[in-house]
């Protein structure tokens, strides 16, 4: 199962042009629903202004070099290991959940486009990343929904409870485990396997035609707003905030207690010992 090209056999009945056709106006509606989103919350405006602001308070002009050396310090950190999730349990799910979508997503784009029929065999790297990304995202989504979701975790709300906030993870959920029923009632020859494909189409269509109501497009906004982060903190314009710490001779004589000036860093940071869970 894990090394069979679930799209060839497909092909049979659905033609190959129609299967990526679909993936095409998928596509389309990801960029679409994202644009719009865009122009609708004017996020696009408020970055760029954000950015020109930050350039006039700061007090330092970084070089090309510094900002290539941020782009690629953003990239190895926020965005392909997550290290803003403080919770080691919350980064490893979103980790899970992330890279098993880009291998889903990759792997059937080639599959459809590629090789679509028996005409043109399938290595079996691509079924297996199929696969295992299926299963990596269940794995971290569903781990998410169940035990680490703020609602159910530290609220006591129960994981049924829906909300339009959870349009994204449940589509995106529905999506893996349709398709990975499909793959293995179509690999045994179940007669279910039509009914569980048109749920996984379903599925799909929901995720990615909804992306101006879910949280589709912050996985676009997330990178570019943690580039913007690391660059005011750099050029010292820091969003306009106080840039002091507690390190700092001049924040520590604003205490009007002896006991504040000379404390440790990690004084006070006892309620980070124990998650948040006394809602």
């Amino acid at each position: 199962m894990f090394t069979y090209n679930p799209f060839t056999e497909l092909a049979a009945f659905i033609p190959a042009t129609v299967m990526q056709m679909y993936v095409i106006a998928m596509a389309v509606l990801v960029v679409g629903g994202t644009l719009i989103d865009t122009l609708h919350k004017k996020s696009a405006k408020w970055f760029f202004e954000n950015s020109k602001n930050a350039q006039e308070s700061a007090t330092r002009t970084l070089s090309s070099g510094d900002k290539a050396g941020i782009a690629v310090s953003t990239v190895a950190s926020e965005v392909l290991t997550s290290s803003e999730f403080s919770n080691p349990q919350r980064r490893l799910s979103h980790l899970l959940t992330m890279y098993g979508f880009i291998f889903f997503i990759l792997s059937t784009a080639v599959m459809v486009f590629y090789y679509p029929t028996a005409a043109t065999p399938t290595p079996p790297i691509w079924p297996l990343l199929w696969h295992l990304g299926a299963l990596s995202l269940c794995v971290g989504g569903y781990w998410f929904w169940f035990f680490i979701r703020v609602d159910v975790s530290a609220e006591g709300k129960p994981w049924y409870k829906l909300a339009r906030a959870d349009l994204f993870i449940v589509s995106l959920l529905a999506m893996a485990t349709f398709a990975l029923i499909w793959s293995y009632l179509q690999a045994t020859g179940s007669a279910w396997q039509t009914l569980f494909l048109g749920l996984f189409i379903l599925a799909s269509t929901l995720l990615f035609s909804t992306v101006l109501w879910s949280k589709f497009a912050h996985m676009f906004f997330k990178p570019m707003a943690a580039y913007q982060k690391r660059i005011t903190k750099a050029d010292g314009s820091a969003e306009n905030l106080p840039t002091n710490t507690r390190d700092d001779p001049a924040q520590q004589k604003r205490h009007s207690m002896e006991l504040l000036k000379d404390a440790p860093m990690d004084m006070g940071l006892g309620i980070k010992r124990e998650g948040s869970s006394h809602y």
